[in-house]
């Protein structure tokens, strides 16, 4: 039994669902844990309900939907493009308040209409808040995980450096960390000098050879989960890492792309303005960028009340192009957020690739907004009322 209410907005926003195709779908509250640990993101990890069953099996309660709804529709065989709605309750961790929240939002799988489907998600989760918040300011902060990716790879970095970069999209402390690392390689710490001898002079047989020697002598090697081969090529992969140094030109280029941050009617000529003058060929992702500002123009929606940063991202694992989020233009609460996804339901186990976009509602911040909207009309009603009386009155 639930040990919240359900918000009394709840039939409005299954309205909406209806409306927009959608197929309502329920999932367990009990979860593996093990998809959540491994796609979700560092930020979710730490607040998810951790729990066993009588086989010592991980599983959780139910920290977000996205995830839940893949493994369903896998599950079930259903085919696609195939839309999905959801309302629930989901279990995190908060240091706000609350640990159990009601979360709603649609899921729009194998829809190959990447432009329009992306452009259908950020123009209904808008749409669907202005209906339970008539008269809201609402402002959207988009961002593209694929821009970012096709402008780390056109720099030249070694592959390692950038799957670092790309795993710390959206978290620019963690960006910047690893620029300045970028800017001023350090040693790897804690080698041993036979260890650092033989990788500076690039004898990987003597170095697998060593590695042996001394799992042998120590008696690692039984309980070791990589072979000797395995520990050498990651040592050296982590000292190519360690040595990497990017040129300051390629580092300007870099922070300056992480700072763009304009209306998303200009944001097209500007990328293409910045490749130009940096000399990059981000090829395909700018063109989806293109296509979608194009796409979410025909919806109808006002381009001026959406914001491109180049370096926002969400905090979960397994976006792969867009992101975005909406909030009230008074107030830093996201109430809707979601993005693109197009690389999990084949992680999940889905035999065919399937691209997949998304957004989530979040009804309790939602709820708090109504409850001040109420407030405020009351208030200004008596305001109102205070003011006729005055002139009545003098």
């Amino acid at each position: 039994m639930p040990l919240i209410d359900m918000p009394d907005f709840a039939g409005t926003l299954l309205d909406e669902f209806t409306a927009r195709a959608t197929t309502r779908v329920d999932t367990p509250v009990i979860q593996p844990a093990a998809p959540f640990l491994d796609m979700a993101g560092e930020d979710l990890r730490r607040r998810i309900f951790l729990t066993e069953n009588e086989r010592g099996e991980s599983l959780c309660l139910r920290p977000e939907f996205t995830i839940p709804v893949c493994l369903r529709h896998i599950e079930t065989a259903t085919g696609t493009p195939k839309r999905y709605a959801y309302l629930g309750e989901v279990f995190r961790q908060r240091r706000e308040g609350a640990q159990e929240f009601y979360q709603a939002g649609i899921e729009d799988l194998g829809n190959t209409g990447v432009a329009a489907a992306d452009a259908r998600a950020v123009a209904d989760s808008v749409q669907i808040l202005t209906r339970l918040l008539p008269g809201k300011p609402l402002s959207v902060m988009l961002g593209d995980q694929s821009v970012f990716e096709a402008v780390v790879k056109a720099l030249g970095l070694p592959a390692g450096w950038q799957k670092r970069l790309i795993q710390a999209f959206g978290n620019p402390a963690q960006i910047d960390q690893l620029l300045r690392r970028l800017a001023t390689p350090s040693p790897v710490p804690g080698l041993d000098p036979k260890v650092s001898d033989l990788l500076s002079l690039g004898d990987e047989q003597a170095l697998v050879a060593h590695i042996d020697e001394t799992m042998q002598a120590t008696g690692y090697l039984t309980n070791a989960s990589r072979t000797p081969v395995e520990i050498a090529r990651r040592l050296k992969e982590k000292l190519a890492l360690a040595e990497t140094r990017l040129d300051g030109a390629a580092l300007l280029l870099l922070r300056e792309f992480l700072s763009l941050e304009l209306p998303l009617s200009e944001a097209s000529a500007a990328l293409a303005g910045f490749a130009d003058a940096a000399g990059l060929k981000l090829g395909a992702a700018a063109q989806r960028f293109d296509e979608r500002v194009v796409a979410l123009a025909d919806t109808g929606i006002d381009l001026s009340a959406i914001t491109y940063r180049a370096a926002f991202g969400r905090p979960l694992d397994y976006y792969t192009g867009l992101v975005f989020e909406v909030v009230a233009e008074d107030r830093p609460a996201v109430l809707a957020g979601g993005g693109r996804f197009d690389r999990l339901l084949t992680l999940l186990g889905a035999e065919t690739h399937i691209p997949a976009v998304g957004f989530s509602l979040w009804l309790d911040r939602i709820e708090a907004e109504r409850a001040d909207a109420a407030i405020r009309k009351v208030d200004a009603g008596f305001r109102a009322e205070s003011s006729r009386q005055q002139a009545r009155n003098p």
